[in-house]
Formats: structure tokens, C-alpha cells, sequence
């Protein structure tokens, strides 16, 4: 079953997707990806764009934001953003950080792409447009994570990054953790050269052959798709994570452009989603 549904709760706000089976069992969580439906930008940015750094108008970007947090029924305040550089550091986030970026890049947490808290009311924000959005709970620990994981990061163990910063910064056992693999390009769309391929393929080689079967499937010519998101979904299993605690998303950001934006579809002129994670 898809474990991003579909969720609008007034007819004039975002078309958001929510983790259903995580906000149902756990109160007080709050997670899900926008899609691209429901806000103010014009094309090619039409119309919830809500990255600043693509060139849309930021005014527009700004109130699309403000739009997520109303459809949320959450304070704008609490939306922390980062500028992400493709890397895997990890960052605690804190009081102290709450709110940054989420009115201008300069005031954004600076070249991070994992963020955990256990503090309520801060709402972990990063932005995607074909990149693996990976959610993180600890419901016994009360610690939320999120991560940016594109080809780089992935190869980097982003993923086992942030289980680690969990364990070893709020005692987090991974046994406990839930993980959710968020719509992203998939190994339908997703066509990657020899550069790509043979740092995947250095990560593969670490794990059982019966591990890594459809990760990286040959087309020739030098070219492979890439299934992203069974890349981390083992590397987050390697973490620790039980199968039974991982939810996997069959969205494909690149098929659907009709709900997202796909970077690599659109030819790199399109807005950004937001995945958000929050403890209220």
C-alpha cells in the first residue's frame, strides 16, 4: 500500500501527501512531501514552488511556504530550511535554529543535508525535485529526522549518517526507528552514465550479491538505471532499521509531473517540493 496519501483539507489550500499510517498511529507527528498543486508562482515554477533558489519570484516562494504551514494548521515561524549541498553532514537541530531559511537563503542553516531533533515544535524542512526525501522517527526516544539523499548523498550513507546521529546524540536504538522512503525519481526514469554507476557500484560491493539485485540494471553504451530509493532502503536496513519499520514509496516525481516537479524531466527549469517532518 502507498504510504503517501493524498491529503487536502480545504479546497483552496495544497495538494499535500502525508505519511497516513505514521500520523495515525502517532499523534503529535506531522510529515509528508507537497506536491507542485495549490500555490501562487507562475510557470515554469506553476505553482506550490517553494525553493528560492531556482529563481522564482521569492515573494512567491515565501507565501507558497506560508501556504504549507496554514493547510498544516502550523505557526509559519516553526519552518526550518537549509541550503543543501548534495553532502552527508548532519546537523542537530536546536531552539536556536527554528525558523532559519525559511524567508531567505542568507538565514538558512548553511550546507547541510540531514537535520534530527527531539524538540516539538520545529518543523524540519528540505527541498527535492527528483532526490530521495528520507524520513526518520524514533517514537520512543521522540526524535524526528529527515535527509536529502540525490546519488551523492546516497553513495556518502546519508541515510546511516543520520541513524547514527540519532543514536548517538538522543540514544535512539534503530530497532525502535521508522523510516520512510519519499516520491523521487525511480530506476523507471532514472538513467545514470559509467561516473555515476561505478561510484553506486563501489557501494554495492560492500553488501551481499543477493542484497543489491535491481539496484543497477545495464542498458548499454555506458548507460544504467538506478533504482535511488532500493539503494537506501538497504542501506537503511544495513543501519539497523527492521524491513517491517521501512515504508517505501511508489511515486515517481519524473512519471508524475503532473503532481511534481522532476528536474530531470523538465530539463532543470521547475520549482522545488518540500518534505517536512515536525513533532507538534
Amino acid at each position: 500500500m502507498e504510504p503517501f496519501v493524498e491529503y487536502k483539507k480545504e479546497e483552496d489550500q495544497p495538494e499535500l501527501f502525508t505519511i497516513k499510517k505514521w500520523m495515525d498511529e502517532y499523534p503529535g507527528l506531522t510529515a509528508g512531501f507537497t506536491s507542485r498543486l495549490g500555490g501562487v508562482s507562475r510557470a515554469p515554477y506553476s505553482s506550490l514552488n517553494c525553493g528560492l533558489h531556482v529563481n522564482d519570484l521569492p515573494e512567491d516562494v515565501v507565501r507558497n511556504r506560508e501556504r504549507l504551514a496554514d493547510a498544516l494548521g502550523q505557526p509559519f515561524e516553526a519552518f526550518t530550511y537549509a541550503e543543501q549541498v548534495h553532502s552527508h553532514e548532519i546537523i542537530v537541530v536546536g531552539e536556536q535554529d527554528k525558523g532559519k531559511g525559511r524567508l531567505s537563503r542568507e538565514s538558512a542553516i548553511q550546507a547541510k543535508d540531514g537535520f534530527i531533533t527531539n524538540e516539538k515544535g520545529i518543523m524540519l524542512c528540505a527541498q527535492f525535485a527528483d532526490c530521495v526525501p528520507l524520513y526518520f522517527y524514533d517514537p520512543v526516544e521522540g526524535v524526528i529526522g529527515l535527509a536529502h539523499a540525490g546519488w551523492k548523498g546516497t553513495v556518502l550513507k546519508i541515510s546511516m549518517a543520520t541513524i547514527s546521529s540519532m543514536t548517538h546524540t538522543f540514544g535512539s536504538r534503530p530497532e525502535h526507528i521508522r523510516a520512510a522512503i519519499g516520491p523521487s525519481i525511480g530506476v523507471c526514469c532514472y538513467e545514470v552514465d559509467e561516473t555515476v554507476a561505478s561510484r553506486v557500484r563501489e557501494v554495492l560491493n560492500e553488501m551481499p550479491e543477493l542484497e543489491v539485485e535491481g539496484v543497477l540494471n545495464a542498458k548499454g553504451d555506458g548507460k544504467y538505471m538506478l533504482n535511488l530509493q532500493e539503494l537506501n532502503r538497504i542501506l537503511i536496513r544495513q543501519a539497523g532499521i527492521l524491513s517491517s519499520h521501512i515504508e517505501v514509496t511508489q511515486l515517481c516525481t519524473s512519471c508524475r509531473t503532473d503532481k511534481f516537479f522532476s528536474h530531470r524531466k523538465e530539463g532543470g527549469s521547475t520549482g522545488r517540493m518540500v518534505a517536512w517532518i515536525g513533532l507538534t
